[in-house]
This record gives structure tokens, C-alpha cells and sequence, in this order.
């Protein structure tokens, strides 16, 4: 497969979905990085949260990134939160393409189980005033922005054919 495939935007907007469908249709290994924090830390991110709080969180997804962009052929799905660290999404965009999954915010919140997500706590409002502040950053990152009407499949879809064009023109 060579390059990877980065998946960036809100959280819930279903970036581990959308890898899963990506790792199973090309044959390659998925790399979730919360999922991989949590792995490796042997506790959940609102735990690391309320324990060590959001900068221990971001410091260990900065680790944990530069450790994958020295690696090759994977799915990637990045936590709504690492665009926002330069250091983490280029090292990660070195050797990889960039697909930003926008989602409407009201109804990604609406569709959105939020005990478990530290960052969306305060409510819809906040949950999109912070839609509103990351978007210029993840448009920055993006090599390619896919809108997430259509649902995971489709998403998916977009995103091998988008992939295999510019890497298997």
C-alpha cells in the first residue's frame, strides 16, 4: 500500500468506522490512536484526562505519532484533538495522505454517546463553537476533505478511490 491513509475530524464523526472499512478493503492494519493510548496505558482517556489532565493526554498522542509516522501502510484515525499539535500531524502527514471526514456538527453531537468523551462535556453549543475552532486547522492538514452525509460506506468508498488515484495513478 505504501503511504498511509490519516483520517482527521470531530470526534464522533466516524473516523474508526471509516478506518475499519479502509484497513479490511486494502488489507492493512488500523491504528486508532486513542484507542492505542488507552492500550498502552492500560487506562481510558476520561481517566487519563481527570488524572493527569489534557496536556499528559496530548503528550502521549505526540509519542505515539511520531512512533507511527515512521511506519508505512496503515490506516490511521487520529484523535479529534491531534490535528491541533503541529508536531503530531506532520510527522504523521510526512508519509501519508490527509482525509478530513466533515460531519455536521449538531448532528454528529445528536448521534454522539458523550459519557466517555471528556471534550464533550459542555454541551451541544460548545461541542460546535469547538467544530468552528479546529475546522480551519483540519482544512489546513487536509490533502482531501470528504463530507459525511452519506454515511461509512460511502465515506470509505470516497476515500479508496481518492487514495488510489493519487498513489496508483
Amino acid at each position: 500500500m505504501g503511504k498511509n491513509i490519516i483520517l482527521i475530524g470531530m470526534m464522533g464523526c466516524g473516523k474508526t468506522t471509516v478506518g475499519r472499512l479502509l484497513a479490511q478493503r486494502l488489507e492493512c492494519p488500523m491504528a486508532d490512536t486513542d484507542a492505542l493510548i488507552e492500550e498502552r496505558t492500560g487506562r481510558t482517556i476520561p481517566d487519563i484526562f481527570a488524572a493527569d489532565g489534557e496536556a499528559r493526554f496530548r503528550a502521549l498522542e505526540l509519542e505515539l505519532c511520531r512512533e507511527l509516522s515512521g511506519r508505512w501502510g496503515l490506516v490511521v484515525a487520529c484523535g479529534g484533538g491531534l490535528p491541533l499539535q503541529d508536531g503530531a500531524i506532520s510527522d504523521l502527514k510526512e508519509n501519508g495522505l490527509v482525509f478530513w471526514l466533515d460531519r455536521d456538527p449538531g448532528e454528529t453531537y445528536d448521534s454522539l454517546d458523550v459519557s466517555g468523551r471528556p471534550l464533550a462535556q459542555a454541551g451541544r453549543a460548545d461541542f460546535i463553537r469547538r467544530y468552528q475552532d479546529r475546522a480551519p486547522v483540519y482544512r489546513r492538514w487536509a490533502d482531501h476533505t470528504v463530507p459525511c452525509g452519506e454515511g461509512p460506506q460511502a465515506v470509505s468508498d470516497l476515500i479508496f478511490n481518492i487514495f488510489s488515484e493519487v498513489c496508483h495513478p
